[in-house]
């Protein structure tokens, strides 16, 4: 599940398999987006994968096509979080935040 995590942190796509876990994790990482902020796509599938995880993560997503790419735009405006099972699982979850203008803290 790591590779696979990786590989997809490494194309720019998130998993939203980790979202729920059963097990106690170590690691907590709180986010949240309270303006909205915009990503302008070309590709379409990648468009839908990064609004699929978004609202997984929770967020309000809107997308739209228009003068040949597509918008997607989001926020988070109340505190949200995921547990995680690693320190470096965590640290890239927050990377990933960062990448899309999220708030975040890192507990552990």
């Amino acid at each position: 599940m790591f590779r696979t995590l990786l590989l997809m942190f490494a194309i720019g796509v998130v998993s939203p398999m980790i979202f729920a876990t059963d097990a106690a994790a170590d690691e907590i990482v709180r986010y949240r987006l309270e303006s909205w902020k915009r990503k302008h796509l070309h590709d379409s599938a990648k468009a839908d994968k990064i609004a699929d995880t978004l609202k997984k993560l929770g967020c309000d997503v809107e997308k739209a096509d228009h003068n040949g790419h597509i918008d997607v735009k989001y926020r988070c405006p109340q505190w949200r979080q995921i547990s995680l099972d690693s320190h470096e699982e965590a640290g890239r979850w927050v990377r990933w935040f960062k990448t899309y203008h999220f708030q975040t803290e890192h507990k552990h």
